[in-house]
């Protein structure tokens, strides 16, 4: 994700990625957001949205920190410290999501590969970098 991107999301959420300036034995969020940028909106929505959740409790005792956010097998991973399972339901509509959404630029997309890669990504996104449509 491009580092104008990534620091909007860590601006707006301190507390949620407060391990983005922490040593790798603490989170792997110093690696940074490992995607691209066509998912940047599902992140920012999703840190909204746990961040209006954890604020709203009245005993704020749910804490939640982000370890690490990354696309894998074609899909987006936002792995937590912390939550309950509405936190968890979050994330999981967050990652169905990404499999709708090219990670490159945001429009709709569908699974693509190049050899045992996978990525989610729109026909256009696709066709420069060689991968082809998975089959249902």
């Amino acid at each position: 994700m491009k580092p104008e991107l990534e620091k909007k999301l860590v601006n707006d959420f301190p507390e949620l990625y407060s391990g983005y300036t922490r040593p790798v034995s603490e989170s792997l969020m110093c690696f940074g957001f490992s995607c691209d940028d066509g998912w940047y909106t599902i992140i920012y929505a999703l840190s909204k949205c746990i961040k209006h959740y954890v604020d709203s409790q009245i005993d704020h005792e749910i804490q939640v920190r982000t370890m690490q956010v990354k696309e894998k097998f074609g899909g987006l991973r936002f792995y937590i410290n912390g939550g309950d399972d509405h936190v968890y339901g979050m994330i999981e509509m967050a990652e169905m999501l990404s499999r709708l959404i090219c990670e490159k630029c945001g429009k709709l997309g569908e699974l693509y590969k190049r050899g045992t890669w996978l990525k989610t990504l729109c026909p256009k996104c696709a066709k420069p970098i060689a991968y082809t449509r998975c089959k249902d």
